[in-house]
């Protein structure tokens, strides 16, 4: 037995024992191989390299030109920093583990750009010019073709792609590298697809979502959310009535909105997501019966036309039906279309508000009555000027008369 006492140190066996036991412990490290995507600490900067800890005691190196800005030459890593690289050569050809993050910059291994083509690493090009059918890039010192289909996920102006530095995926090496054919869309979707997944991850029915306005069509907006887009259909974006999405939101804005349905996307379906800013906007109707009392005199457009009434907005969010009955005074309205048009700013008057029901009675009678009283008034006043008027000229007599007193005024 052995005596819990006692502190000297134990048998070897014991202590070999121990190190197979932790070894067998310890997941077993998979060798890193061309291709592979590392990510690592910055421990050492030189002249020209950078040294990276890529864990289990395994150390990268990657060139500085990488990270040197290409006009002014300034480096843009310190010691300390994390980065992603992909794998160039494992050790087997150099004897060190070779890392790159975008080839095409600084100095070129041999075969870099196959090397690129082989595993799918980005490669840096200038975009030179543009001929038939797409534009020539350079890349490592050597010309390359991108379609113009391959240039973007939507394509742009094609002058302003001339003279940009980009990132490309190349999709063909022919001819011992003089053929080379390259394509920015592919990464362009690659990396919509991984925020695309970040995002439909992040989202939740009834969260409030960030995100700006890329397309608009007659039936609502789309907003880009980072990677993926949600639609806010046109009834969604506000309680008032819109004749297209453009008379409330703007391409290229940015919007805060509710999201109201999810479907994530499933085999071989793309996935959808309703957005409404209509559910962050306070409900007019709960403050309709104290804004509106019956009796009270408003100005509204009318909407919508039907044989029993015309629906006339007088808010945002709220409309009113006038009946036909309702209409003219003293006459029968045989449609309403004889009396109003769709578009028309007319004067109403509240009759009833019902906000359980969402219902607003209004009349153009009191109008009508207010205007024909208006307008008796106005002739009555007319018809009293008049016959005042003839009385003052009644007073003054005759041409006659006033020609006979003159001569029996005595003459001084």
């Amino acid at each position: 037995m052995t005596d819990p006492t006692d502190d000297s140190p134990p048998p070897e066996e014991d202590f070999a024992a121990l190190l197979a036991a932790s070894e067998a412990e310890a997941p077993a490290q998979r060798r890193l191989a061309a291709g592979d995507v590392v990510r690592g600490r910055i421990v050492v900067i030189d002249k020209d390299n950078a040294f990276v800890a890529l864990g289990a005691k395994s150390e990268g190196v990657i060139d500085l030109s990488e990270f040197r800005d290409p006009d002014t030459g300034e480096l843009k890593i310190a010691v300390g920093d994390q980065l992603e690289a992909t794998v160039t050569d494992d050790g087997s050809r150099s004897g060190s583990i070779i890392l790159k993050r975008t080839l095409g910059r600084g100095a070129h291994l041999p075969g870099e750009l196959e090397q690129a083509y082989e595993h799918g690493l980005p490669v840096e090009g200038l975009v030179s010019g543009q001929n038939k059918g797409g534009f020539d890039v350079q890349i490592a010192g050597q010309r390359a073709f991108c379609p113009a289909s391959q240039i973007d996920m939507r394509r742009g102006e094609p002058t302003s792609y001339v003279g940009q530095r980009l990132q490309f995926q190349i999709t063909k090496v022919e001819g011992g590298g003089r053929n080379i054919v390259v394509s920015r869309r592919q990464l362009l979707e690659a990396e919509a697809a991984k925020l695309a997944a970040s995002t439909w991850e992040r989202l939740r029915v009834g969260e409030v979502t960030r995100g700006t306005v890329s397309q608009l069509r007659d039936f609502g907006a789309f907003v880009d959310l980072g990677g993926v887009e949600g639609l806010i259909h046109i009834s969604e974006l506000g309680h008032g009535r819109s004749q297209h999405p453009s008379d409330i939101v703007q391409i290229g804005q940015e919007v805060e909105a509710q999201v109201v349905k999810l479907d994530p996307p499933g085999e071989g379906q793309r996935g959808k997501i309703g957005l409404s800013l209509r559910a962050l906007i306070p409900d007019p109707w709960t403050t309709a019966a104290a804004e509106y009392p019956a009796g009270t005199t408003v100005r509204g457009t009318v909407r919508k036309i039907e044989s029993f009434g015309a629906f006339v907005e007088i808010a945002p969010g709220i409309d009113g039906l006038v009946h036909v009955s309702r209409m003219a005074v003293g006459q029968r309205v045989q449609h309403p279309k004889n009396v109003v048009s769709v578009g028309d700013d007319i004067e109403v008057t509240v009759l009833s508000v019902d906000t359980e029901k969402r219902r607003i009675a209004l009349s153009m009678i009191e109008a009508a009555q207010r205007e024909q009283a208006s307008a008796d008034a106005a002739e009555r006043q007319e018809t009293r000027s008049a016959i005042a008027k003839s009385s003052d000229t009644r007073g003054l007599g005759t041409f006659g008369d006033l020609l006979a007193a003159s001569r029996d005024k005595p003459k001084r």
